[in-house]
This record gives structure tokens, sequence and C-alpha cells, in this order.
């Protein structure tokens, strides 16, 4: 073999290994004055989802975020059940274009208990905002056999430490008349900023 066909060759089969790579999982720390939050995100489960998020962590536009919302069973003590929500409320100064949407059934990744995934209103309108789950949470997967929006919420990746701080935050005091719609009553009283960062 001539020296030059095997160059091509090993360029050839260099670009059959890249397309053949399977994205690693990415850690993140969610940083509060409560406490750390480490998330494992799938590129290789949701690839949309997940690097959407780390566009928002590498260019460091997380920093402007708070949580915002806890969304908890009402009268609850224990705070083992619900949701918390963060990201930068579709501040325009801030928000990257909407990406599309990654159904549960495509990825695999359930809402159970440590599931973070991203808000949205209609499917492919999710941008910054995402919520983490306390707790299994099904009824926000997708279900094809559903009338109407039957996409659920696009999970992406689990909390791998700090549950407990996001059980913290879920118990933080709410306003009773800030939100609206299905928000009205879960509107943290003070917001709690956010800083991101990769950890690997």
């Amino acid at each position: 073999m001539k020296r030059r066909d095997f160059l091509v060759l090993g360029g050839s089969l260099a670009v059959a290994s890249q397309a053949w790579a399977i994205p690693s999982p990415v850690a993140v720390k969610l940083i509060t004055k409560l406490g750390d939050i480490v998330l494992e995100l799938r590129p290789d489960k949701a690839p949309i989802t997940a690097a959407n998020f780390l566009r928002y962590v590498d260019k460091r536009l997380y920093d402007h975020a708070t949580f915002y919302r806890a969304s908890r069973p009402e009268g609850a003590q224990d705070y083992d059940y619900g949701v918390i929500q963060g990201g930068l409320q579709n501040n325009p100064a801030y928000i990257l274009q909407p990406i599309a949407h990654e159904s549960t059934t495509r990825t695999g990744l359930k809402h159970t208990n440590g599931a973070i995934s991203m808000g949205r209103r209609a499917p492919g309108t999710a941008t910054s905002d995402f919520f983490i789950c306390v707790g299994d949470q099904p009824y926000l997967d997708a279900d094809p056999s559903q009338k109407g929006d039957n996409k659920g919420f696009a999970c992406f990746g689990y909390v791998t430490e700090g549950l407990e701080v996001v059980k913290q935050i879920m118990a933080l005091p709410l306003s009773a008349k800030a939100g609206v719609g299905v928000m009205k009553g879960e509107i943290l009283k003070t917001p709690l900023a956010i800083k991101a960062r990769r950890v690997s």
C-alpha cells in the first residue's frame, strides 16, 4: 500500500470513529447560597436538550438566573414531592433560540426522583428555564395514548448530589399573590440566585 493510500485510509477511519463516538455524561454544578446541586447531564440520550443547557452554562448566562418557583402539595411539611423551577424567565438580554423537543419516548429518560427537565409551553419552545423533580412524576413523561399535547417534557439528566438542597429550596416561603395560572401561589417570595459551572 502506498503511503498516500494509507493516509487516506487512516483519515477515513478517524472520521468513522468520531461518527460512532458516544457522548459521555457531563457533570454540572448549580451553586446557591443554600448549597450546591450536582447534575449528570445525558447528551448520549438527549443530545439537543443537554447541549442547550450547556450553552447557557458555558456562556455564563445562568449567572443571571434564579430558582423562582416551588410547586409542592398544599400543606406538605416533608418536601419529598414536587418540583423547583429555575432559569432566566424569558429575559431577552440572555435568552437563546428555542430548541426542538426531545420526547421521553425517544430518549428513554423518565421523570423519576432527581430528574432535571426543560420547561416549555408548546413543544419546541424551550429556552433556558428548567425544573428538578423530587419524587417520581411519570405524568410529566410523554404519553402517546393521551389526546392533545401528549409529548411531555424533555428530561435530560439527574441530580447526583444535593437533593437535600433541592428540598430546602422547595421549602422556601411562597408568595400567595404572585404567579398566574398553574403558577399562582407557587412563586418564591425571594428568588434564589444561581451560578452554573461544568464539573467535567
